[in-house]
């Protein structure tokens, strides 16, 4: 069976790059460099089986070597919670809270917890997990008393938060690095405030997307520690940048029971091909084991659902296809086939929700749980 670099080098070749990377590989530029060894990339533990056994020893095995590459990103053990009185809003009550801890740079999240909840009642709950830009998690809490945010939320239907909390969730949304109150990026537009984060944590010894996922984990663990949650049913949702940190937390956090991961079907092979690489997303060695995909085949066998918008720039052919095929293996083999879920629906690089809200009710609420 062909490996993917070879694929990845042959598959060039024939959409006519090939031509022009073997011109500017004459020379000697960083650029032409990149893209030889992306397409020469090792990619060495992608799982190529088909057996449950096979599968159940190749997810110990990347997922330790993924651990590895990412470095310690497990949310502090207690924490102190600080914020102001709640939000009445028609649907819910919000509140904005910041974690606290020695030694972490503090969180701040958004807490959403709906109307009409009896005493001593537990609900279901669902981290929604935020994109690139200057708002942070504003749009996704539906904070259209805000600058700005109403544009956001019309452009990609970006307030998934709040629709989950009136379909009866509790729901958190934290605020990642280095967006939203997290970013001084508006002071110099002219900077990409991901790549210079990326540059200045490692220069700590510490990577963004390592940052975020441990503040992912945190807010997992605040969610179990609410009154109002029930910790043993938590899913997890984002679009774009927030539907990469998705899948790599629900494939790092056993604790998400289903997941939706929106406009976030491409590969790190391919996005290094390109003129911008996000910062925010770079793991260092991750294509010497694999790529994006591979982490999401840790997800299974649990649920998760894909939301590839027809019209998304983003997620570009045939990279969407090698993506969904790894993908397709992993749950085969794993025994669940049908646990693995694609919403292609018509639209840009947005969020969808039709299939998603489908699959969290079934997954998250027992079949004797009255609808809220």
């Amino acid at each position: 069976m062909m490996g993917r670099a070879r694929f990845a080098s042959l598959l060039l070749a024939v959409l006519g790059v090939g031509s022009f990377l073997r011109a500017e590989e004459s020379g000697t530029t960083l650029d032409s460099e990149i893209r030889r060894a992306s397409r020469e990339a090792p990619l060495s533990l992608q799982f190529q089986g088909n057996l449950s056994a096979e599968f159940a020893d190749w997810q110990k095995k990347f997922s330790g070597r993924l651990k590895a590459l990412l470095g310690p990103t497990d949310p502090p053990p207690a924490w102190t919670t600080a914020g102001a009185a709640p939000v009445e809003l028609p649907e819910c009550w919000r509140w904005e809270y910041r974690l606290e801890a020695k030694g972490f740079p503090a969180l701040p999240l958004y807490l959403l917890v709906p109307k009409g909840m009896k005493p001593g009642e537990k609900r279901p709950a669902v981290l929604c997990v935020h994109g690139h830009g200057l708002f942070g998690s504003d749009p996704v809490v539906g904070r259209t008393d805000l600058p700005g945010v109403i544009a956001a939320i019309g452009a990609a239907n970006y307030d998934y938060g709040l629709a989950f909390v009136k379909r009866g969730y509790v729901v958190a949304a934290p605020c990642l690095i280095p967006f939203g109150q997290r970013s001084e990026a508006g002071k110099d537009p002219a900077s990409d405030p991901c790549a210079v984060a990326l540059v200045r944590l490692q220069a700590l010894g510490r990577l963004p997307i390592s940052e975020n996922l441990r503040d992912l984990r945190w807010s997992l663990s605040f969610l179990q520690s609410r009154a109002e949650v029930d910790g043993d049913l938590l899913g997890c949702a984002g679009l774009s940048y927030g539907g990469r940190m998705t899948m790599l937390v629900t494939a790092v956090d056993d604790r998400i029971r289903v997941a939706a991961v929106s406009g976030a079907l491409n590969l790190l092979q391919e996005r290094i091909l390109g003129a911008y690489s996000c910062g925010s997303q770079i793991i260092p060695g991750l294509l010497q084991i694999g790529d994006f995909s591979d982490i999401g085949c840790l997800i299974a066998p649990r649920p998760c659902v894909w939301e590839i918008g027809s019209e998304d720039q983003l997620i570009r052919q045939p990279w969407d296809g090698m993506f969904r095929g790894s993908l397709e293996r992993a749950y085969l083999a794993s025994g669940h086939p049908e646990s693995l879920r694609f919403d292609q629906f018509q639209g840009g690089h947005q969020w969808h929700g039709t299939v998603a809200y489908q699959v969290f009710d079934a997954i998250l609420r027992p079949p004797t749980d009255p609808a809220p």
